[in-house]
């Protein structure tokens, strides 16, 4: 299962679910870059682990009314589409859809109410995205030659968007000694699937400092 990068854009998860029957190769749609001209600044960018065991508090009573357990991730866009999480009341596994936070904050995840937490079936538009179950954490990142590089130990994600950023690539010992960790634009992502993600094969190298700014 291959995503790709093209000028042909899939409109909608009904096209995604289309393809993703009928095709071993999709298209992502545009824009998988970030756009033209606009900058990122540290405040807007949270790092994945920031996102999850985090509380979901009603904003009407003031309250823990969940606990984000997981996101729910579009291979197409990059996209953070919702979280799966988990329930106060009856501990079952509810989804929260991203258009629905309204703020995140260093005490979690601000929403309207309890009743915005709602059964993934309800949510047929993200059906295809919820059947994928696709994972950025752990994937191989390879470049366009074959290099290995490492897999994705963590990313950051504009939290107004909620597309992810940045990729953070966890080496062998060896190559974090003498090289540092690596940190993967969007821009540079030539190609997405459910094994590896491939990049371009001139990769940017940050320290920690530069990862552990997009907590700022």
């Amino acid at each position: 299962m291959v995503f790709l990068h093209g000028r042909d854009s899939i409109q909608g998860c009904q096209a995604l679910q289309a393809l993703f029957i009928k095709s071993p190769r999709y298209a992502l749609p545009d824009p998988l870059f970030a756009e033209p001209g606009l900058r990122y600044t540290s405040s807007m960018l949270q790092l994945s682990t920031m996102l999850i065991n985090r509380p979901v508090l009603s904003l009407r009573t003031g309250t823990e009314v969940a606990i984000s357990v997981a996101p729910i991730i579009n291979p197409g866009n990059l996209k953070i589409e919702g979280f799966y999480c988990q329930d106060s009341r009856s501990k079952q596994q509810l989804v929260l859809v991203s258009q629905d936070v309204r703020d995140i904050m260093s005490r979690g995840f601000i929403i309207n109410d309890h009743d915005q937490l709602v059964q993934p079936s309800e949510l047929v538009r993200l059906t295809p995205v919820l059947q994928l179950n696709f994972s950025l954490i752990g994937k191989p990142v390879v470049t366009s030659s074959g290099t290995k590089l490492g897999k994705v130990g963590d990313y950051s994600v504009d939290i107004e968007s909620m597309f992810v950023q940045k990729l953070y690539v966890s080496q062998s010992i060896f190559k974090s000694f003498n090289n540092g960790n690596l940190g993967i634009d969007r821009s540079q992502i030539v190609e997405i699937t459910d094994k590896k993600i491939v990049v371009g094969d001139l990769t940017q190298k940050v320290n920690a400092g530069a990862r552990a700014g997009a907590l700022a």
